[in-house]
C-alpha cells in the first residue's frame, strides 16, 4: 500500500524546468512567476499546490482564478487525475481534501465584489492565477486573509502575464519593484519565464510556439517575449518609456506653459506642460492627491505654480457645473483662489486620438523622438498613461476602470484637444517636424507649426 502510495505521487508530482524549479524553491511572501505566455505557469501551480499539501499535514490553501469555468479546465478537472489515490474532490465544497488534513479550495472573483466573500477567512497560501485579471483592490483584500496562528508559511503565489484590469500593481511590484511605504522589497521575489523555458511544450506543441513567434509586433512583445511595456488591449501602444521619459532640466522663460488639470474629490490630477518653439510639448510638473475639496485644490495648483506665467488652465466642462452647498461651481471656486480655468473640449474619443497624434514616435537627428516628452518626477502619469486598455464596449474609447489609472491621463487629454500654441521667442528658430506631423493653422494671428 505504501510503495502504491510512493508511486501514486511521484506520477502526481513530475518534474519542474529550471524556471519552475525556482518558483517552487522561492520562500518571500510574495513569488509572482511567468510574464509570456506557455511558460507552464497553471502545471506550476498545481505541482506547488500539491507538494505543500503533502509536505504540510492541515495547511489550508486557496486557488483563485477569475471565473469558476476556467478554474475547472484549467485546474480542477487535470488535478482529479494528478491526485487521484492522493486526495479526493467534493464538488459541494469545490475543495480538494488529502488524507492529511490539508485542504485545497477553489475559488473566484469574477466582479469587484466578489472578492469580499474571503473577507474574515484565513488562509496560510493563496494562488492568484492570472494575477493580472485581478485588481489591487481584490489583491488587497485577500492578502489580509494571509494569516494564521500555525508554524505553515504565510505564501502568496501569482501567475501573469503582460495585460489586464491588473497590469500597472503586478508590475509595479514585481517588475518595477517600486514601493510604497509599508510594503518590503524583500516580501517580493519575480521569477520570469517564456515558452522557451518549458521544454515539455516545445516537444509537444511547436506549432504552439510558431504561432507566438509569427505574431504583429506589439502581440509578440507581450505574448512571446513576456514585454511588461506593451500587452493585448493596451491603448496608447505608442507609448515608449525611453522615447517619451526625459530628466528634467530648467525650462526656458519664453516658452508657453499650460496647467491642464482633472479634479475630483477622489484624485486632484494636475499637469504643467510647457511648449517650445518646435511645437513640442514637455510635462514637466505634477500634481497628485487625493482628498482635496475644492479650494484646498485650487490653492495647491495656485502654489504650485509658484509665479510662473501660465497661459492656460485647462479643465473638464463638469467642473462649471454649480454645486448645491455652496451654490457656486468649482470654476467659480478655482477663481477665488486666482486659478482662472478655461473650458476644455470634453470629446473623450477625439481627445485620446490627438493624444496619440502627440506620443506617436518618429525617427529625429538623435534616434527617435516623440512631440510630447514627461519629466521623469511625473511618475504617476508615466505609471498610468501605459497602463490604459480599450473600452471592451467601445475599441475607439480608453475603459474607465481601474479608475485610479484615468485621472492623469484624462488630464493630459484636455491638454491635447486644446490646441496649444507653441512658444514664438523672437531669436526662436523654427526646426520642422516631420510631414508625416506637419500641418499649417492660423490662430490668433499666427502661423503655427504642429
Amino acid at each position: 500500500m505504501r510503495n502504491r502510495k510512493e508511486g501514486a505521487q511521484r506520477r502526481a508530482f513530475g518534474a519542474p524546468n529550471e524556471k519552475q524549479r525556482q518558483f517552487f524553491e522561492a520562500k518571500s511572501r510574495f513569488v509572482a512567476y511567468g510574464g509570456a505566455r506557455g511558460g507552464g505557469k497553471s502545471w506550476a501551480v498545481r505541482k506547488k499546490a500539491s507538494l505543500l499539501a503533502v509536505r504540510y499535514p492541515g495547511i489550508r490553501m486557496l486557488l483563485l482564478r477569475r471565473s469558476m469555468p476556467e478554474l475547472r479546465e484549467n485546474h480542477i478537472l487535470p488535478l482529479m487525475t494528478e491526485l487521484h489515490g492522493i486526495a479526493t474532490y467534493r464538488e459541494t465544497d469545490k475543495a480538494f481534501g488529502f488524507a492529511n488534513g490539508s485542504r485545497l479550495r477553489f475559488g473566484y472573483c469574477d466582479s469587484e465584489r466578489d472578492v469580499l466573500q474571503y473577507q474574515g477567512q484565513e488562509f496560510d497560501v493563496i494562488f492568484m492565477d492570472e494575477a493580472t485579471q485581478f485588481s489591487y483592490f481584490q489583491f488587497s483584500t485577500l492578502k489580509a486573509c494571509l494569516r494564521g496562528a500555525n508554524h505553515f508559511p504565510k505564501r502568496m503565489y501569482l501567475t501573469c502575464n503582460p495585460g489586464g484590469v491588473g497590469h500597472e500593481w503586478v508590475k509595479r511590484l514585481f517588475v518595477r519593484r517600486e514601493y510604497l511605504p509599508g510594503e518590503n522589497p524583500a516580501d517580493y521575489t519575480f521569477i520570469p519565464a517564456r515558452v522557451y523555458d518549458n521544454r515539455a511544450l516545445l516537444d509537444c506543441d511547436p506549432g504552439y510556439v510558431s504561432m507566438l513567434e509569427n505574431l504583429p509586433g506589439d502581440l509578440k512583445r507581450a505574448w512571446l517575449e513576456g514585454d511588461w511595456e506593451i500587452f493585448a488591449g493596451q491603448y496608447f501602444t505608442e507609448f515608449r518609456e525611453d522615447v517619451h521619459v526625459a530628466e528634467p532640466f530648467a525650462i526656458p522663460a519664453h516658452w508657453r506653459r499650460y496647467v491642464a488639470l482633472d479634479y475630483g474629490l477622489d484624485m486632484l490630477a494636475g499637469y504643467w506642460i510647457a511648449l517650445d518653439e518646435r511645437g513640442r510639448a514637455w510635462v514637466y510638473r505634477e500634481a497628485y492627491e487625493s482628498g482635496l475639496i475644492v479650494s484646498q485644490a485650487a490653492r495647491k495648483i495656485r502654489e504650485m505654480s509658484g509665479g510662473e506665467r501660465i497661459d492656460a488652465y485647462l479643465a473638464p466642462p463638469d467642473l462649471w457645473n454649480r454645486r448645491q452647498d455652496t451654490g457656486k461651481s468649482a470654476a467659480e471656486l478655482f477663481g477665488e483662489q486666482g486659478v482662472f480655468l478655461q473650458k476644455a473640449e470634453n470629446d473623450r474619443v477625439q481627445g485620446w486620438y490627438g493624444l496619440k497624434e502627440w506620443l506617436r514616435p518618429y525617427r529625429g537627428e538623435e534616434g527617435m523622438t516623440a512631440r510630447l516628452k514627461i519629466f521623469s518626477g511625473c511618475r504617476n502619469l508615466i505609471r498610468c498613461l501605459p497602463a490604459l486598455q480599450h473600452d471592451p464596449h467601445n475599441p475607439n474609447d480608453c475603459a474607465g476602470e481601474p479608475h485610479e489609472l484615468t485621472h492623469g491621463p484624462d488630464a493630459l487629454r484636455y491638454f491635447a484637444g486644446a490646441r496649444p500654441a507653441p512658444a514664438a521667442g523672437p531669436h526662436a528658430k523654427r526646426a520642422e517636424l516631420p510631414p508625416a506631423l506637419r500641418t499649417e493653422e492660423k490662430m490668433e494671428g499666427e502661423w503655427l507649426t504642429w
